[in-house]
């Protein structure tokens, strides 16, 4: 059975700490925008049908003229989004009415999601109704609370998450639904919520280093030499 796939790209942070005035889904890196790259990246899948971009509603214009100037044919709609990145996820999600299909919800923030991440999450739901993109944590990792070191962690546990994260569309629906019933509490990305009400195993994918998201003003610098060797 073939199921349609869709990606959900999140962009309507407005990316606060990297103290440049505008969303940094706009800054340029080699020539194109953050959110081009990301949108870029999925555009050219085969296994993507359609793509969906989530936008702060004052930017939809923009991102608007950005896929019509780079000739984007998978993106089907360019949406609101919510107060927070969860609500925006959710407003992306419900805009998909086939229950059946697959979901790689993506941080506008990760431009260089390679095609190897995308095509492994894509596999990964004909086994599983949820996926996590992750690779392994390099440092320890310890827990703090009021400024003091609280517990230790297992390194050899420890996964750093990136994104896409992918679903089908009938849990990742049912766990927003849920989330929302509750306020959002406790909700950390979409698989801690599909976690957190026990709806699926969730099975993981192995990340890339470069698949970094874009966060800091020192971001900048390492994204121009990964783009430089793409």
């Amino acid at each position: 059975m073939n199921r349609l796939v869709y990606a959900v790209i999140l962009a309507s942070g407005k990316g606060e700490r990297m103290n440049c005035g505008f969303p940094k889904q706009f800054i340029e890196i080699a020539g194109k925008t953050i959110i081009e790259r990301s949108i870029e990246a999925f555009e050219k899948n085969s296994g993507i049908d359609k793509i969906i971009v989530v936008s702060e509603p004052s930017h939809i214009k923009k991102i608007t003229e950005i896929v019509e100037n780079s000739g984007f044919k998978k993106v089907t709609k360019i949406v609101p989004g919510g107060a927070t990145r969860f609500e925006s996820s959710s407003h992306g999600v419900n805009e998909i009415a086939e229950d059946d299909a697959k979901v790689l919800i993506h941080d506008a923030a990760r431009p260089f999601v390679s095609q190897r991440i995308i095509d492994d999450c894509i596999s990964a739901l004909d086994s599983s109704d949820a996926v996590h993109t992750a690779i392994k944590a390099t440092d320890t990792i310890i827990e703090a609370e009021n400024g003091k070191m609280a517990a230790t962690t297992e390194r050899s546990r420890m996964m750093q998450v990136q994104t896409p994260q992918g679903f089908m569309a009938s849990v990742i629906k049912k766990a927003h639904a849920n989330a929302k019933k509750d306020g959002f509490a406790g909700a950390t990305d979409d698989c801690g919520i599909v976690f957190k009400y026990g709806l699926a195993d969730i099975c993981i994918v192995e990340g890339e280093r470069t698949n970094i998201k874009i966060t800091y003003p020192e971001d900048i610098a390492f994204a121009g030499i990964i783009a430089e060797n793409k």
